[in-house]
């Protein structure tokens, strides 16, 4: 989580007035929104597990006030201000504090979230999703190319195990089946999850399914192979976050070549 917000630091550190006005992919948002979410999920974080009693009270405010109608968005434009130093500096300050609340927490105590309660590990793979995520999209703002990293194992197996979540979310029958998934690693490996004897498979580029799962490409723009009925029907609405759907990215925005959509019928 610290090394992933580290990295998202070193593309913003510098910018000047305009680039922190730049727009993202996100319809509506700058980079300076992008790093104020940022700021404000974390605090959210920090709140849940120094004082989960208040972090609750705050739950029930956003609901009451319509969580569900554009107070996220809201929010962050809210508190983007003009980006630059002022911004930088709290969520510097967030984030080391909600790193210490999460090193310091009991390994069996839940922490409530806008989802399921989880763990402070659970947490900090949550947060470092949402860190990579948003980085996505000030990297393609300012046209960068990341890297992709080991850390990314994390998020792909965020996603495999919120597989049910997804089907739910979107009023689906929970799959009968379990699925295989096999991803290219960054550095020449393999990640396996899920049985090895599964007949339902996915397989592909950990970074398109990374990509996927936090609705940064499009389907079609991957090059993600689905065996079955259940595992084609779960990269539809794969999602690695809480909340609800969204609307995900139209074909061709992939910056860069597409690698192409493949499907294989069971």
């Amino acid at each position: 989580m610290a090394a992933e917000s580290a990295e998202l630091d070193a593309l913003v550190a510098g910018l000047e007035p305009a680039g922190w006005r730049r727009p993202t992919p996100a319809p509506g948002w700058s980079i300076a929104t992008q790093v104020a979410h940022l700021a404000w999920t974390d605090d959210l974080a920090l709140l849940s597990a120094a004082r989960p009693g208040d972090f609750l009270a705050e739950l029930g405010r956003m609901a009451g006030a319509g969580a569900g109608d554009g107070l996220v968005d809201r929010s962050a434009r809210e508190q983007a201000g003009d980006g630059g130093e002022p911004l930088l500096r709290r969520w510097r300050n967030g984030r080391a504090a909600l790193d210490e609340a999460l090193r310091r927490a009991p390994t069996d105590r839940k922490l409530p979230w806008f989802g399921p309660p989880m763990s402070a590990a659970s947490m900090a793979t949550a947060r470092l999703m949402e860190t990579w995520a948003h980085g996505q999209d000030v990297a393609d703002a300012l046209g960068v190319a990341r890297t992709p990293t080991a850390r990314l194992r994390h998020i792909a197996r965020l996603a495999t195990r919120t597989r049910d979540f997804a089907f739910a979310l979107h009023a689906r029958p929970l799959p009968g089946s379990d699925v295989r998934v096999e991803l290219d690693a960054p550095d020449g490996g393999t990640w396996t999850f899920g049985p090895a004897d599964a007949e339902q498979r996915v397989t592909g580029p950990a970074l398109d399914f990374c990509l996927l799962a936090v609705q940064r490409v499009h389907r079609a723009d991957t090059a993600l192979v689905a065996v079955g009925v259940d595992a084609d029907a779960w990269l539809d609405i794969v999602q690695a976050f809480a909340g609800p759907a969204g609307g995900g990215r139209p074909a061709g925005s992939r910056p860069g070549p597409a690698s192409g959509h493949h499907r294989e019928s069971p």
